[in-house]
């Protein structure tokens, strides 16, 4: 009984290796896989040693560096000075042509 259940699996085994889906799409689809496996690991060790250091306003005196506190409100102010009506545009250089400067400052 077993013998004949095996002979039975063998031979749909066969009859299934000749199949083309069988012989590329199983492997392709394997690749994927175990691929999306490897490329998951890498991705994560280019997170866990990436550099993320955040400083603090008390080590920022200590190298010398003075940070401005800027507010919404002032940033707001300053941008409703701005004449953003009246404006031209101005062509930038081509890497062939030579730069200019604009006759007026922007």
């Amino acid at each position: 009984m077993q013998f004949s259940f095996f002979s039975n699996t063998v031979e749909r085994f066969k009859k299934l290796s000749k199949k083309r889906s069988f012989r590329f799409g199983l492997p392709f689809l394997l690749f994927l896989f175990v691929g999306s496996f490897g490329v998951e690991r890498f991705a994560s060790l280019r997170y866990e040693f990436r550099r993320n250091r955040f400083l603090k306003p008390e080590n920022l005196e200590k190298l010398g560096i003075k940070k401005k506190e800027v507010t919404l409100e002032e940033e707001f102010e300053k941008y409703k000075q701005i004449d953003i009506d009246n404006w031209e545009n101005i062509r930038g250089p081509r890497p062939w042509e030579e730069p200019q400067q604009p006759d007026k400052k922007i």
